[in-house]
């Protein structure tokens, strides 16, 4: 036998042996140290060649909840290859998240996974990547306290240069509610016009409100529907004192997402402080009919932390309905108002509250009501006026209380 036929025998029955061994010794994980004696690597022309425009590098994306409030802090994203977990990665408070593959910098959870084998091409872990053909088969799914999972295919998506942008991955709440507080729109909002509405939420938090309008204005110009860039733009200009330009921005708002609630509550106390109470009490019957809370229910005190404060609603609807002679209505709103929120915020309530039980002669709870308002508001440029209406309910109540000490007896 000659010395090439020699050397081809040999191989043939060396490399069947090796193969199984090099897959027994591979790690779970990859190593923190380089190995004393590391392998030689084989040969380029061993491995094919990917092209680098077919390799996907990142995977960018938000996670937003149906009814649009913001997600909790431990959303998890991961990625899901024929029904395996590979790799983990964190959302940002935000619910942004950015997912590197190939790389040993990577979360990988599966040991079975080399990311050092995904891409023959890249020679840099920070530059590895994973072609198109293998993420066919794979899914991203989001994972949040409260909520379903939810998941969405990276099949059918293009990737742009390196990086594939995969939208919002939509979570719905364990138990549905009707309403919204925050619009859904932020998360189909093109990146630029997302960066300038964050822009303008800066400013605006540091009282820069020429600049805050700036760029929301630009947010509206890039993305037209972009519920809540109107909205903060109609703050600002409410701020600015453009009272009629801050209504329009308000109103298209509310015409772009009609279970978007804050230009709602907004629109109601302009309208509530030009009298209009019709208008009034037609924005705040729109929101109240959302319930989006389950507030119509609530029976005890509650402290209201939502981002839309409903105790406003609840309190310019009672006021229109009290101007509008509805004192029922006025009643059952004012209370409401009173048990969602403990905080001394809206003193003149506990005022309509007492004159609407002075009307119904129930002296007792209009006097606690005015004391009450008196407690909040002692310097209130009414304040002697409502002293003195308070000593005559106390006389018309007097009668009664010494009726109710001798039912007691």
């Amino acid at each position: 036998m000659s010395h090439c036929m020699r050397m081809f025998a040999l191989l043939a029955l060396t490399v069947p042996l090796l193969l199984p061994v090099t897959l027994a010794q591979k790690p779970p994980a990859p190593p923190s140290t380089p190995p004393s004696h590391p392998a030689t690597p084989p040969p380029p022309s061993s491995q094919p060649i990917q092209p680098r425009e077919d390799l996907v590098m990142f995977l960018q994306g938000r996670v937003a909840t149906d009814h649009g409030t913001p997600v909790p802090h431990d959303v998890v994203v991961e990625r899901v290859c024929n029904n395996k977990v590979l790799q983990q990665v964190y959302a940002s408070s935000h619910g942004n998240f950015s997912m590197q593959l190939g790389s040993r910098a990577d979360s990988f959870l599966d040991a079975s996974v080399d990311p050092l084998s995904q891409s023959g091409a890249a020679s840099k872990d920070s530059m590895m990547g994973i072609s198109r053909r293998e993420l066919t088969n794979c899914e991203l799914r989001a994972t949040v306290s409260g909520f379903h999972p939810s998941a969405i295919s990276l099949m059918g998506l293009t990737p742009d240069s390196s990086s594939m942008e995969v939208g919002a991955i939509v979570v719905h709440r364990a138990t549905k509610i009707k309403g919204m507080t925050l619009s859904a729109a932020p998360y189909q909002a093109p990146r630029g016009a997302r960066r300038e509405y964050e822009k303008g939420l800066e400013a605006e938090k540091n009282g820069r409100l020429a600049d805050a309008r700036q760029c929301f204005e630009k947010a509206v110009e890039i993305y037209p529907k972009y519920a809540s860039a109107w909205f903060q733009l109609g703050a600002v200009l409410q701020n600015l004192a453009h009272k009629d330009a801050a209504r329009k921005a308000y109103t298209q708002a509310t015409t772009i997402d009609t279970r978007f609630l804050p230009p709602y509550l907004s629109l109601a106390s302009m309208a509530y402080e030009t009298g209009n109470w019709t208008e009034v009490l037609n924005l705040t019957g729109y929101i109240i009919d959302l319930d989006p809370l389950k507030y119509a229910n609530v029976t005890g005190y509650i402290v209201d932390l939502d981002s839309l404060d409903y105790a406003d609603a609840y309190f310019y609807n009672a006021v229109a309905n009290y101007k509008l002679n509805k004192i029922e209505d006025a009643e059952k709103s004012g209370l409401k108002a009173e048990h969602l929120d403990l905080r001394p915020r809206f003193p003149q309530l506990h005022l309509l509250l007492a004159e609407i039980f002075a009307r119904k002669e129930i002296y007792a709870t209009a006097i606690s009501e005015t004391k009450l308002y008196l407690e909040l508001a002692p310097h209130a440029k009414n304040a002697d006026q409502v002293r003195e209406w308070l000593a005559k309910l106390e006389k018309l109540n007097g009668p009664v209380s010494n009726g109710e000490k001798t039912d007691q007896k």
